[in-house]
């Protein structure tokens, strides 16, 4: 199977899709980080996936564009798959986060696709609902309430891990910066991408975990939901504005690491 994935992880086709992966993720943050940013200035809308891939559909065509982003999406979430099964000249311990690391990557880029070609064929799917309602689910099961919590404690870790990478630009070690003026405008984009975008994560670790510890489904929430939670405190505009910034900032990144990425 590891000869396989190695034969994959090399295919120039491959590659090239999941270059294009990264361009389509680009794109998604963009998105969310505009629609946060109207909400900072008062608008109204959906600041997470689904509000940006329904914003995609509306448009003239964006059906098309569904669909190309959806098959993008898919074709690098098959490169971390594969990347992970290939992982090798590493101790046991390494090679394994790297693998769950890379497991978890696959995971989300498929599931974005998934919502790209759903409301591509029509759906118009309510993160915040979603959220809610397995929440529920998984709080309705034996041990569900610690279930729903650890599931918010890796969340929140994985936002700490993305501030982490932010502040020490540890980003860079997957990306081929290139030298000048370029490159430190691209860790710029990184760092603010990388911290923002972890705030957020962090945030719907906790409403996972207060809504563990409450045991309340409803306190549950996506992205959005981090964006009402930030609106709820003193600076909330301000601080969704930064949030919204970072998530553009983010996204421009990834066009650049379509290019640079080291694959």
């Amino acid at each position: 199977m590891k000869a396989a994935a190695r034969d994959a992880e090399a295919s120039t086709p491959l590659r090239a899709l999941a270059r294009g992966g990264y361009a389509a993720n680009g794109v998604v943050h963009v998105l969310i980080g505009t629609i946060a940013l109207a909400i900072a200035f008062g608008g109204q809308g959906e600041g997470d996936q689904s509000g940006a891939f329904r914003a995609i559909g509306d448009a003239p065509l964006g059906f098309l564009a569904l669909w190309l982003l959806a098959v993008l999406l898919w074709a690098l979430g098959v490169w971390h798959l594969v990347a992970g099964v290939a992982v090798s000249r590493r101790s046991d311990v390494k090679k394994w986060a790297v693998r769950v690391a890379e497991f978890g990557q696959a995971i989300v880029f498929v599931a974005l696709g998934v919502i790209s070609a759903s409301v591509a064929l029509g759906a118009r799917p309510d993160a915040e609902q979603t959220a809610e309602d397995a929440s529920r689910g998984v709080v309705a099961i034996p041990g569900g309430a610690v279930l729903l919590g650890a599931v918010g404690l890796g969340i929140g870790i994985g936002g700490i891990a993305f501030v982490v990478m932010g502040v020490r630009r540890s980003f860079r070690s997957k990306v081929a910066i290139p030298p000048g003026r370029l490159g430190r405008a691209v860790t710029v984009l990184g760092v603010i991408g990388f911290i923002a975008k972890g705030v957020s994560l962090a945030i719907i670790g906790v409403l996972l975990v207060v809504a563990a510890v409450a045991v309340d489904p409803a306190a549950a929430g996506g992205l959005d939901g981090a964006i009402d939670a930030l609106l709820g405190v003193v600076g909330g505009p301000f601080l969704v504005g930064f949030v919204g910034a970072g998530f553009v900032a983010y996204g421009v990144f990834c066009f650049f690491r379509a290019r640079y990425a080291k694959l």
